[in-house]
């Protein structure tokens, strides 16, 4: 019998020592500064630029759903759009990550799609972030502004690298337009 203990004791270390090493390896990936994209996370201008980088596909290219993944935090990330309903009425649009990325990759690697930064304005708040990022979209690089908005992010800082917990956008149009002081980085 005091073989049996031995064995069962062996496993049971065995077993605490695996759980702690896949602890440690899942900690470290989750807290890379930079992606295997390439992708700088360590400040808010690293992860602000890659949001808008990773949506970025020229006609006919292709849009890297993982790339995008990895600038979120692991889990159900929730994203949305304001849009109009059949009466005209804006409503907010609410889906995963993963739903967006379904819907809306196959037009922008049809028609092609770029948007960048136009303004700033960022509240924190200990390890919390808010971020409204004025942008402004086209369909090639340098091309002419065909949607101008705002995005409204929400970080989380775990200490070594910023991760981005929601989002939704709102258009301008019908009177809604971009507050001067959201144009100012």
């Amino acid at each position: 019998m005091p073989e049996l203990t031995t064995i069962n004791m062996n496993k049971n270390i065995l077993a605490i020592f695996i759980a702690v090493a896949m602890g440690l390896i899942t900690q470290s990936s989750h807290s890379q500064v930079k992606t295997k994209y390439g992708d700088e996370t360590a400040t808010l201008d690293g992860i602000i630029k890659a949001y808008y980088d990773v949506v970025c596909v020229k006609k006919g290219g292709k849009v890297s759903y993982e790339r995008d993944s990895l600038l979120h935090i692991p889990g159900v990330v929730m994203v949305g759009a304001v849009e109009k309903d059949k009466s005209g009425k804006k409503e907010l649009k609410m889906i995963s990550l993963s739903t967006f990325h379904r819907l809306f990759d196959p037009g922008s690697e049809q028609h092609g799609f770029y948007e960048h930064e136009i303004g700033r304005r960022m509240e924190k708040f200990g390890n919390i972030y808010h971020v409204f990022s004025a942008y402004e979209s086209m369909d090639e690089q340098g091309g002419k502004p065909k949607d101008r908005g705002i995005n409204s992010i929400e970080l989380y800082n775990d200490g070594k690298r910023f991760w981005i917990v929601s989002w939704i956008f709102d258009t301008e149009g019908n009177g809604n337009t971009i507050p001067k002081e959201y144009l100012n980085k």
